[in-house]
């Protein structure tokens, strides 16, 4: 780690229980298609996925694995896809980092891998499989548009699935990733695949009728019918987009991966199952490189 950089340190937070369901159970929400600013998709995402991470972790930590890189739904790993290019030496950022897993891979292999997550309660599963694993995870609960690191400070920023989507300031959060990585470091990341907003979210037939514009980029909102709060927001951007928001940024894209889906793969994970995978991208993955 850097001399200049401020030491990030585990949090201090209670240990809880990997089938924990203590969290209340979520209120009846109304779908909108709407603008939406930073600070409300920030307001509504971050007490979301407090609600969530019990649930989460229960059902997903087996296939993502304590020290487990997962790209996606289809299961790709790092291990075989090496977007990331090698680890061992470098300083690495992953923002959106849930229970850390991904991080604790980088961690096992030579990386000194930092997570950075806005849930509170995610990292505090992140706390109980640093203990679990013996592979503890620097994190700080923090937002991807401002990072709370110096300038130039890592060799190497992804995010597997993690806090993309979830930002309305996407150009402020790829800004933030360029100002802390270093001359020639690489961005990552893995997102829905932009064409799957053309579709209905079902896992099965219906999910492949088209329905909707690709173009349409009004989030996805999810609103409390009764408060009348936002309390879930998740944000669509072309290829396009995502190819004109790093271009413009310095970043060269070395990669574009759409993972297919593995045969004998029978796991049904939201919109995604081999119904969908067989035929259409889930996801894809970016790997950049900052040249200027």
């Amino acid at each position: 780690m850097s001399a200049e950089r401020p030491t990030v340190t585990p949090i201090d937070l209670p240990p809880v229980a990997p089938d924990s369901r203590s969290h209340p159970p979520m209120p009846p929400v109304r779908v909108e298609r709407r603008a939406v600013d930073e600070a409300e998709s920030r307001a509504a995402n971050g007490p979301d996925w407090d609600r969530y991470a019990d649930d989460y972790q229960a059902t997903h930590g087996e296939f993502l694995g304590d020290a487990g890189f997962v790209w996606g739904p289809e299961g790709l790993t790092e291990e075989r896809a090496g977007v990331l290019g090698e680890v061992a030496g470098k300083d690495v950022l992953e923002i959106g980092s849930g229970a850390g897993q991904c991080s604790r891979w980088v961690r096992a292999r030579g990386g000194r891998g930092i997570g950075l997550d806005l849930s509170h309660r995610q990292l505090q599963h992140s706390r109980r499989l640093d203990e679990a694993t013996g592979v503890a995870v620097p994190s700080v609960r923090g937002t991807a548009t401002d990072l709370p690191f110096a300038d130039a400070s890592f060799d190497v920023v992804f995010s597997s699935f993690g806090a993309l989507q979830f930002v309305a300031d996407i150009d402020g959060c790829v800004d933030e990733v360029v100002r802390v990585l270093r001359h020639g470091g690489r961005f990552a990341f893995s997102i829905t695949h932009p064409t799957r907003w053309m579709f209905a979210d079902d896992p099965g037939e219906e999910g492949l009728v088209a329905s909707q514009s690709y173009w349409d980029r009004r989030p996805y909102v999810e609103v409390d019918e009764a408060s009348g709060e936002v309390s879930y927001v998740e944000h669509h951007r072309t290829l396009g987009d995502w190819v004109s928001l790093l271009a413009g940024r310095g970043l060269a894209i070395r990669r574009l991966v759409e993972p297919e889906w593995p045969e004998r793969h029978d796991r049904v994970w939201g919109g995604w199952s081999a119904t969908r995978g067989r035929l259409t991208p889930g996801t894809a993955i970016v790997a950049a490189d900052l040249l200027l």
